[in-house]
């Protein structure tokens, strides 16, 4: 009971509340005020607005809203919107609500409109073009809505050949080929919307200037390396040249800066091109030009050596460059069979044998020769070199050599002879040493004295890798000694041959009269 006055009261509202008037769709023009209107007959709650389905608040200054207030009495029932200033965020759809009554207005669009800047030429108020050369006029204006529409005159004359791009920033191409009769027209691009009826407009003058023109000669063309040249650069242009610049391979010479140039040339003006760049205020243009230099062979790539494994295929290249074209010709150490003429020499399913230092000969005809060396390892089983009878003096040291030269080295090299087995250190009379040297690893068997059944042996050398073993067998052979007379008589020549005798005569004394002691 106690509710059921505001219960009929709320009813009441609902039921009579009504819009005298709502909003409506409106275009504005941005910094114009604009009021968007809202009168509701029998309604005392609540009124609010939102813009674009967001609520702006229920007070009549509308606080965070700067520019936004609600206008009228709101006893008489009036809550229009005002919005000061408009700008482009205003732009929305805006709903005016009695909350209490559920009342909802006509949703209404605003437009804002936006004039457009004053249009901008690229390069104005003057622009200075090429003669001959296509070039686009380019306006653009910005900050229009809706976009700018943009016409081109050129001196008073409507211009029909425009390219349009309408985007956030409308832009108008005009695409021209100038003439030197067509410097100083005048062109104007005019821009227009709804916002600005009227329009606004830009004029710009062109100015057909010409960049030099520019021949670079070099005398004499043809020259050998240490030679003096003469580069001349000659030019015309309007305006005037307001400077010169010379480089060599793109790099400048800071000393040259008139329209000649004389150089004492090597061979890298062979490839590396003189230029000469010649500047006025349109712009620059650079030509350029190589000297005929001869010269002998210049490496330019070094071959690499390479280490394969035996059934590999390998490669090699060099590369030289010379004037006048030069041949190259692969060679191997040993022997004069050209294997290739190209920068390339390639090696199918090599072997051991195919292992060495190869060479790449470059020759310059009537200039010079000039070459590389690069070698060649082939990874394989051991390969020894041995010789099948070596010497020895009885009851003398001896010593047997085996090498092993192959690639990768020997993990391990055995002497086997007799019963008896022996890779390094020593057993009784018998020692190996194993060295490396240039030709490879050299494994010797020491006999510290050697006896008669050492000369009727054969001795085994094995020698093992990672890709198989190699033997060979060697015997050793008695070696007769010199007789001492012999020996001393080559050392001291034939001035002692006196003495040499006299020796001889007391040894034989000797040797009888000790017999004759023995005996007795």
């Amino acid at each position: 009971p106690s509710t059921f006055p505001v219960w009929i009261s709320y009813l009441w509202t609902s039921k009579a509340a009504y819009f005298s008037q709502q909003p409506q769709d409106q275009v504005v023009i941005a910094g114009q005020s604009v009021t968007l209107p809202c009168v509701i007959v029998g309604y005392r709650g609540m009124v609010q607005w939102t813009k674009d389905g967001l609520a702006l608040g229920g007070e009549r200054d509308l606080p965070g809203w700067t520019r936004y207030s609600l206008m009228g009495d709101p006893l008489s029932g009036e809550h229009s919107l005002l919005i000061d200033s408009a700008e482009l965020p205003d732009d929305a759809v805006y709903e005016c609500q009695a909350t209490q009554a559920g009342l909802r207005s006509h949703r209404a669009k605003l437009t804002v409109l936006v004039p457009p800047t004053d249009p901008v030429v690229d390069g104005g108020p003057v622009v200075r073009l090429k003669a001959h050369t296509p070039h686009n006029l380019t306006c653009r204006a910005s900050g229009a809505k809706p976009a700018a529409e943009i016409t081109w005159y050129r001196d008073g004359e409507v211009m029909e050949t425009a390219i349009y791009a309408k985007r956030e920033t409308a832009v108008s191409m005009l695409p021209i080929v100038p003439e030197d009769s067509d410097s100083g027209r005048t062109y104007t691009c005019r821009v227009l919307n709804q916002a600005a009826p009227a329009g606004r407009q830009t004029s710009i003058t062109i100015n057909v200037q010409h960049p030099p023109a520019v021949t670079l000669s070099v005398q004499p063309q043809t020259v050998t390396e240490g030679a003096k040249v003469l580069f001349i650069c000659a030019a015309s242009a309007n305006p005037e040249i307001t400077g010169y610049r010379w480089s060599k391979g793109g790099v400048p010479i800071a000393e040259a800066n008139g329209d000649s140039l004389e150089v004492t040339v090597d061979y890298s003006y062979f490839t590396d091109p003189v230029s000469c760049e010649v500047s006025n205020s349109v712009g620059s243009t650079n030509v350029s030009t190589l000297v005929d230099v001869q010269f002998g062979p210049k490496l330019l790539s070094e071959p690499k050596p390479m280490i394969v494994d035996m059934g590999m295929d390998a490669a090699f290249t060099c590369a030289w460059t010379g004037n006048p074209p030069l041949t190259l010709a692969w060679t191997k150490q040993g022997s004069n069979v050209v294997l290739s003429n190209s920068n390339t020499l390639q090696l199918k399913a090599v072997t051991q044998e195919d292992a060495g230092i190869y060479t790449c000969k470059a020759i310059v005809p009537r200039i010079g020769v000039a070459e590389r060396d690069v070698t060649l390892t082939v990874n394989g089983p051991p390969i020894i070199t041995a010789d099948a009878t070596q010497q020895a003096i009885k009851h003398s040291k001896g010593k047997l050599e085996c090498r092993v030269g192959s690639s990768p080295p020997p993990d391990k090299i055995v002497w086997s002879f007799g019963d008896m087995t022996l890779s390094s250190g020593s057993s009784g009379r018998y020692s190996v040493h194993t060295v490396t040297s240039s030709v490879g690893v050299v494994s010797t068997l020491v006999l510290s004295e050697t006896q008669a059944q050492d000369f009727q042996m054969r001795y085994n050398c094995t020698a093992w890798n990672r890709f198989g073993t190699d033997t060979a067998l060697v015997t050793l052979k008695e070696q007769e000694a010199l007789p001492m007379l012999i020996i001393v008589g080559g050392a001291v020549g034939g001035g002692c041959v006196l003495l040499i005798c006299v020796i001889t005569l007391v040894s034989l004394c000797c040797r009888h009269t000790g017999k004759g002691e023995l005996n007795g």
